[in-house]
């Protein structure tokens, strides 16, 4: 089964899509929503980039591992395992620190708890190991990741950071793995057609809740709702 010509039903932004259409589709959205990065104050710029280092150091090697231990289908385990692969041999966690601190923007606990609640339902999600449905959030999620870099990248920048390493190499192997990501969804979908029922984009709208939080959110929520965030 090929997910560029699998059809599904949904009312955005018409009546039938194919899924990668709608990962398309979601991305394009997702960017659309991003603010204009000379708009932004530097506590602003310095809240996204921190907010998503928060988020991203310490889960995206989880998130593609869960993804790794739903996969039923040889191809997707392999496909899956080189993108593991790569982020630890390159160590990619410490080049999302770097760039962070570079941009003076080094996490805090209020950052870590303006994205906790977002954050979890992700987790729970992945937890729940759904082979076609975990995959299908990490394609979109990679997808989303290549063009997200130039507003990350221009972010930092505005911060008086020179440190582009993560940014430049985010901008372009998260091309292939997306290509990849499809491809291992088209196996996982092949393999196990119960996957393929329901609502199989939910993990892909959960995170694409978690990542407008993180570049929406505002800091002035957090001192209201501190304790009430803390507790969920």
């Amino acid at each position: 089964m090929n997910p560029a010509s699998f059809v599904i039903q949904t009312s955005e932004p018409t009546p039938a899509l194919s899924i990668q259409d709608r990962v398309e589709w979601t991305v394009s959205d997702l960017l659309t929503s991003l603010p204009h990065a000379a708009a932004l104050s530097a506590e602003q710029r310095r809240g996204i980039i921190a907010r998503y280092t928060a988020v991203l150091e310490g889960n995206f090697i989880y998130w593609m591992t869960g993804a790794l231990l739903a996969a039923k289908s040889e191809e997707s385990r392999v496909i899956i395992l080189d993108n593991l692969h790569e982020e630890v041999r390159d160590c990619h966690p410490g080049m999302m620190r770097r760039f962070a601190v570079a941009a003076a923007a080094f996490p805090t606990d209020s950052d870590a708890l303006a994205v906790s609640r977002d954050l979890m339902n992700v987790r729970l999600f992945v937890g729940r190991l759904a082979g076609v449905r975990l995959i299908l959030m990490m394609t979109f999620f990679e997808g989303f990741l290549q063009r997200f870099m130039p507003f990350l990248a221009e972010l930092a920048e505005r911060q008086c950071s020179a440190e582009k390493e993560y940014t430049d190499v985010h901008g372009v192997c998260d091309i292939a793995h997306t290509e990849g990501l499809f491809r291992a969804l088209a196996a996982e979908m092949a393999l196990d057609p119960a996957g393929c029922q329901g609502d199989i984009f939910e993990g892909v709208e959960l995170l694409n809740t978690l990542m407008r939080t993180i570049v929406h959110f505002d800091r002035t929520y957090i001192s209201m709702n501190a304790s009430r965030l803390a507790t969920q």
